[in-house]
């Protein structure tokens, strides 16, 4: 005679993972859904190193290079033109602040001109990037 309870063993020993590929495909998606991309100005700056620095996290991110040009959101932006574009940004996300990466080499009055726009605006947590070492 045949001994037909060894194959129900052989069979109930097998395990489905479909459902748990299920669970992982669902949570790779909310992962990739809900991080925060890093915004770059557009441009490499060469920052000022400093003692001591706080680190936040920006809502609009504005470059100075060491030609005193303005970049803002990949964008090289006039002097008349930066309230506007800080305009725009500042609409999309009010409650980020502005930082100003600035090169060392760039003039002071380009980080003034910028922090002026901003505060015409109405952003109030204007900061300025630095190298911390």
């Amino acid at each position: 005679m045949r001994d037909i309870s060894r194959r129900n063993e052989d069979q109930g020993q097998a395990l489905d993972l479909t459902p748990m590929l299920d669970v992982v495909f669902i949570m790779l998606i909310f992962f990739i859904v809900t991080a925060s991309f890093i915004k770059t100005p557009g441009i490499e700056v060469d920052k000022t190193p400093t003692v001591t620095a706080d680190k936040r996290k920006p809502g609009i991110l504005v470059g100075i290079n060491a030609n005193n040009e303005i970049w803002i959101d990949k964008n090289l932006i006039k002097e008349s033109l930066v309230k506007l574009q800080l305009v725009r940004l500042y609409n999309e996300s009010p409650k980020g602040g502005l930082v100003i990466q600035v090169d060392g080499e760039a003039d002071v009055e380009k980080i003034a001109l910028v922090a002026d726009a901003a505060k015409e605006v109405g952003i109030a947590d204007i900061s300025v990037s630095t190298l911390n070492e």
